[in-house]
């Protein structure tokens, strides 16, 4: 029931704001447009298309206004008019009470305000679909005055999203139920991994936890600044960070006019993507225009200011290796290693013709290369891949769904910032770095370095592990192999005895010949 009071529920909203309306006049059939104009008898649709699809998604909850983030950032694929309304989704979605993020402070910290903070705002500075920021002045232990951000979650926040969630669930398997398409798609597996990446936002010790990773892993860049953590504050509803003073990256004619190169902080994005990607394998996976500004202090002037770590991917060595091996192979336009990537990898059937698997990747990847960004759209290039990827029953990669979602929010950060910009050719050097760093001598070092602990103590115990091998072995073997594998032990003991013997008869001859040597000089 609760499902299809939910369900009821979108309904009545979209019918609310007239989404229902958008859609059927977005189509070029008469008739079809004539029963929009009959549904729209009677409800007020007079507000603009972006604002009624923007109250929508502020009226569904958190989830849609995810939804509406990652749009937002996608101006190739959106009219301007609804693109603009939708970034009001990245950082001004309506307030919960002040009040309300009071109270949840003094029950975290069993304090009061005044208490804990020397000044408090109490007009949140940014409001978003999981929790809003406050501005603060909090004095530290060593008693030292420092400007932070209290981040507070929203009031029931797990019960709406596991409402939405439960419904997904059951449109997913709808969709898997319905055809080989909706199963190869697995979309049960892509609802779980929202379902984990979500519930982790709901809890800001992770978040916390995850922006101290970041700023550990990215803090000899010099590209990007990462607040922070405040850990004698820092609870499950509750965070308090340094506060980062800078402009906001959609404000690109601002940053123009204070002197940053704008070319060079997108080619800076693409490096720091990369780099938590392939070589931390642990990203920022929510890089909306919202979560991301620039410094203009003189000390730092220019930087990335990352904020909002609620949503972090992660990737194994083996989905770094895959995906920089693609890459490489793509840049390359090495079309038949990506095709024998895919079948190695089990992506695609082993039964898979690599020429075929060749000739598609290149008909779709081909066309796009030497061309800037303005002239490219990874959306569109997406939907060419997913036509590919169904003619050869290519598997979907769940653990891959956020990555795909982050490169989306780079290109459409790329988009705003340059146009001009070569996505390939900047990428392309930082990943042949990174394949040689992983074959190189500079691996073996680090596997070596990393693996010593455990062979040190791995070593001495051989002696003991292999008795006891050949113990457990002679139970078990029947008496004529027993006679046989010590016949072969002996055998292999004269050999190894002879090869003594010739080695210490060789260093006894050398010995003797200096010898005589020196008695003859002498």
């Amino acid at each position: 029931m609760t499902r299809v009071f939910r369900g009821a529920f979108i309904i009545w909203v979209m019918l609310r704001y007239g989404l229902d309306e958008l859609v059927l006049t977005s189509f070029k059939k008469p008739w079809l447009s004539g029963i929009a104009r009959l549904l729209s008898v009677g409800r007020n649709l007079e507000a603009p298309r972006g604002q009624r699809i923007r109250q929508a998604l502020e009226s569904l909850g958190p989830i849609f206004v995810k939804f509406g983030q990652v749009l937002s950032t996608r101006r190739d694929l959106l009219p301007i008019d609804i693109a603009d309304e939708l970034a009001k989704l990245q950082d001004r979605v309506p307030p919960f009470p002040s009040e309300v993020a009071i109270e949840i402070i003094e029950r975290t910290f069993k304090k009061k305000v005044d208490d804990i903070f020397v000044s408090f705002d109490r007009e949140p500075i940014a409001s978003a679909s999981i929790a809003q920021v406050h501005f603060a002045l909090l004095k530290n232990r060593e008693g030292v005055l420092r400007d932070v951000a209290v981040k507070v979650l929203r009031p029931e926040m797990l019960t709406v999203i596991d409402k939405d969630l439960d419904l997904m669930r059951m449109m997913a398997a709808w969709v898997e139920g319905l055809s080989e398409d909706g199963k190869r798609l697995k979309p049960r597996e892509v609802v779980a991994e929202f379902d984990k990446y979500l519930h982790d936002e709901l809890d800001l010790v992770r978040e916390a936890s995850s922006a101290a990773q970041l700023r550990r892993n990215m803090a000899g860049l010099d590209l990007v600044l990462i607040p922070e953590m405040f850990w004698d504050y820092c609870m499950t509803e509750v965070i308090v960070m340094e506060r980062m003073t800078g402009v906001p990256i959609s404000q690109v004619d601002r940053l123009l006019a204070a002197g940053v190169d704008i070319p060079k902080l997108a080619r800076d994005g693409v490096t720091i993507f990369f780099t938590q990607v392939f070589r931390d394998g642990f990203f920022h996976a929510d890089m909306h225009p919202g979560n991301i500004q620039v410094s203009l202090e003189p000390a730092t002037f220019g930087r990335y200011i990352s904020l909002d770590f609620g949503i972090v991917g992660t990737l194994t060595e083996t989905d770094k290796e895959y995906l920089a091996q693609n890459f490489t192979a793509f840049f390359r336009r090495d079309y038949k290693r990506v095709a024998e990537l895919h079948i190695e990898s089990g992506w695609v059937p082993a039964s898979t013709r690599v020429d075929e698997l060749e000739s598609a990747i290149r008909s779709v990847c081909e066309p796009y290369f030497d061309r800037p960004l303005k002239e490219i759209s990874l959306g569109f290039l997406l939907m060419r891949l997913f036509q590919t990827s169904r003619r050869f029953s290519v598997e979907i990669q769940p653990q891959l769904v956020l990555l795909q979602k982050t490169l989306l929010n780079i290109e459409g950060l790329g988009r705003q910032l340059d146009p001009d910009l070569d996505l390939w050719n900047t990428a392309k050097p930082f990943l042949e770095k990174w394949m040689i760093d992983q074959i190189g001598p500079k691996k073996l070092l680090d596997e070596l370095r990393n693996e010593g602990p455990r062979y040190a103590k791995l070593l001495p115990e051989l002696p003991r592990l292999l008795v006891d091998f050949l113990q457990n072995n002679a139970r078990r073997t029947p008496d004529f192999q027993m006679q046989a594998l010590l016949a072969e032990q002996k055998r292999t003991n004269k050999l190894l005895q002879a090869i003594i013997y010739c080695g210490v008869g060789f260093v006894l001859g050398l010995i003797v010949m200096q010898m005589l040597v020196r008695v003859r000089v002498f």
